[in-house]
Parts: structure tokens; C-alpha cells; sequence
């Protein structure tokens, strides 16, 4: 049997994943984790062969988890979930290490797929997404440079995805573990990337940008 480590900071939604897994007999829960610090002992302790991580932990984020992961047990197969569209951190979420990406919409039909194909050494993505990425390279169309998606870099847009959910500095840098002199240093920078005059602005921005994905 498979071994499967997950990491959320829900624990109702860890315990229904988990449910749902342990229906299969192939695949088996070996280990929660609700945080990077627990994850990454979770992962030393159980030695999974795949670890499904959410973007938004309790505190730290799942991408640069996925790339602590990836760097220091190359072997273990990494499958991101989340409830942000592919669109937004599929290709994030593959350049940090890992295999593949879940929508949380979409988790009970696609899960399990998404588990064996990884498992197989595959990439996962939903067939939806995959077409939508070979239409747009088929057909050469212009990437917006300046969407956020896309301007900013990892850390920078979790910092915007916080600061469109309306959390203050304080509360950014205790979530990232960061000092809040560094979150300010991470708001000029994203101010200048989008183009952004004011802190009014950025907060409009990122509110909106949250709203719509």
C-alpha cells in the first residue's frame, strides 16, 4: 500500500480526506500535519511516498514547503491542493517540485486519480487546465506581465493574497514567520512590480484579485 501524508490546517478537512483515502486498498493515511514545522517532521518520521499539501497552512507557506520537501526528500512524491484555480499556482506549484495539483472544488471526483498518478511518476493536472494551457500556447496568445500571477514571486504573492484578505502587517508576519519590516519591504516591491501609487491601491487590487480567483 501506498503511504499518503496530509498537510492542511483544517482538521475537519484533513479528517474527510483522509476518509475518503482510506477507502481505497491501495492507499493508506500515514500522518498529518497542520503547519511546515510538523509537515516536515511528519515527513522524516513516516516516510511517505506522497505528501498532498495545501498552499495555506497555518502558518508558512505550502509552496515553499513543497520545495523544503522536494530539496531534502527528493523521493517522495508531492501533490498540491487548494482552493485558488490552477491557473493561479499550478505551474507555481510544479516549479517548486511538485507532481501535480488539485482543486479542493473538485476533490471528491479527482483525488484518488490524482494520488495514483502521481504515484506512477506522471504529472497531474485536470484535463480542463491542460487544454486550456495548449490552447493558449497553440494559439500564441500574449501573457499579461503585469497580472499578479505572474509579476509577482512566490513570497510577494502570498504576502498580496494576504493583503487582499484584509490582514494587517502584524498579522502577515506572524503567519509567515517573518519580521514585519520584511512584509513592508515585500509591499514596496509589490507595488512596483503592478505598478501601484498607494497602499489605498494595493489593498484594492489585492482585495479584488482575491474576490475574483
Amino acid at each position: 500500500m501506498a503511504k499518503v501524508l496530509i498537510v492542511d490546517d483544517h482538521p475537519i478537512t484533513r479528517d474527510g480526506l483522509a476518509m475518503r483515502i482510506q477507502m481505497e486498498s491501495d492507499l493508506e493515511v500515514c500522518g498529518e500535519a497542520e503547519d511546515v514545522v510538523d509537515a516536515m517532521k511528519a515527513i522524516e518520521a513516516s516516510q511517505p511516498d506522497v505528501a498532498i499539501i495545501d498552499i495555506s497552512l497555518k502558518s508558512g507557506s505550502g509552496i515553499e514547503l513543497v520545495k523544503e520537501v522536494h530539496a531534502r526528500f527528493p523521493d517522495v512524491r508531492l501533490l498540491v491542493w487548494s482552493m485558488y484555480d490552477e491557473s493561479l499556482y499550478a505551474e507555481r506549484a510544479l516549479h517548486a517540485g511538485a507532481k501535480g495539483y488539485v482543486n479542493k472544488r473538485h476533490v471528491r471526483e479527482t483525488m484518488i486519480t490524482a494520488l495514483r498518478t502521481v504515484l506512477k511518476g506522471d504529472v497531474y493536472l485536470s484535463p480542463e487546465y491542460s487544454a486550456k494551457m495548449f490552447q493558449r500556447l497553440s494559439r500564441g496568445e500574449r501573457i499579461d506581465d503585469r497580472a499578479p500571477e505572474r509579476a509577482l514571486s512566490d513570497r510577494e504573492l502570498e504576502v498580496f493574497t494576504h493583503i487582499g484578505e484584509g490582514q494587517k502587517t502584524s498579522d502577515i508576519a506572524e503567519s509567515m514567520q517573518l519580521s514585519p519590516n520584511t512584509i513592508e519591504t515585500y509591499r514596496s516591491r509589490i507595488k512596483d512590480k503592478l505598478g501601484l501609487n498607494h497602499t489605498a491601491e494595493l489593498a484594492r487590487v489585492a482585495a479584488q484579485w482575491v474576490l475574483e480567483n
